[in-house]
């Protein structure tokens, strides 16, 4: 009897020693195969364009100078209208041209203790906009304001509110295209490393698209708008 139990609690050993085995080994295989299922390569792709901008937002800003207001209100009527009238007679829309209320300021109000009489009292700033799809007849005139300022109109530039801005809209008809040209590098980049480490290249883990950028492609040409995006991607990859 006693012979007996042993030989049971034997078998019972034996069992649970193979059974243990049998886990080990299935659990280090499971560890193995998700070690191997868990590797990847994280890639980046670029794709990088130019276009020409498709608007365009001129700034034509002029200043007059006088001691009686009602005759400067009028000069500067008189100057908005010779600059309008230039603008359409050289292929610009009426409708594409504005202009804003003028800024007036009074010297003698800011002399703050200054006995120092101004020649001028009075100083005003007013500005003509264009705001066109038409660049290439906007740019040919940039260069032609001199025939106004030998008529009298002296023009100021050089601060931000006088600066000209050239803005790119299609933004949305580029971006498949785009994202696929990067998308696409990402993938050779990809490739070209699972070969290189002797791996078997895998589907996407992750993805991410960067944000498009969207600058002048020189200071000498900002109507050349340069588009630009990152993707990245992450690959999985097996021995």
């Amino acid at each position: 009897m006693q012979t007996a139990g042993k030989a049971g609690a034997f078998i019972l050993g034996a069992f649970i020693f193979v059974g243990l085995s049998a886990l080990g080994y299935l659990l280090g295989n499971a560890a193995i195969e998700f070690k191997q299922y868990d590797r990847s390569v994280t890639v980046k792709g670029l794709s990088e364009r130019e276009y020409d901008a498709n608007i365009v937002i001129w700034p034509i800003q002029f200043s007059a100078a006088g001691n009686d207001l009602e005759s400067l209100y009028d000069l500067l009527e008189e100057n908005t209208s010779k600059i309008r009238k230039f603008l359409v007679t050289n292929g610009i829309g009426a409708e594409e041209v504005t202009f804003t209320s003028p800024a007036i300021t009074d010297k003698s109000a800011q002399q703050y203790g200054n006995n120092a009489k101004p020649e001028f009292r009075y100083t005003a700033f007013q500005t003509v906009t264009v705001y066109s799809k038409n660049i290439h007849s906007v740019r040919s005139l940039m260069g032609s304001l001199s025939a106004l300022g030998k008529q009298g109109i002296v023009f100021t530039g050089g601060n931000y509110e006088s600066q000209t801005e050239y803005i790119f809209t299609k933004l949305n008809e580029v971006k498949p295209e785009m994202i696929e040209e990067a998308t696409t590098k990402a993938r050779e980049v990809a490739e070209k490393f699972a070969s290189d480490s002797q791996s078997r290249f895998g589907k996407i883990k992750r993805a991410s698209q960067g944000q498009f950028s969207i600058t002048a492609r020189d200071k000498n040409n900002p109507h050349i708008k340069k588009v630009r995006v990152v993707s990245t991607v992450e690959y999985y990859l097996s021995d």
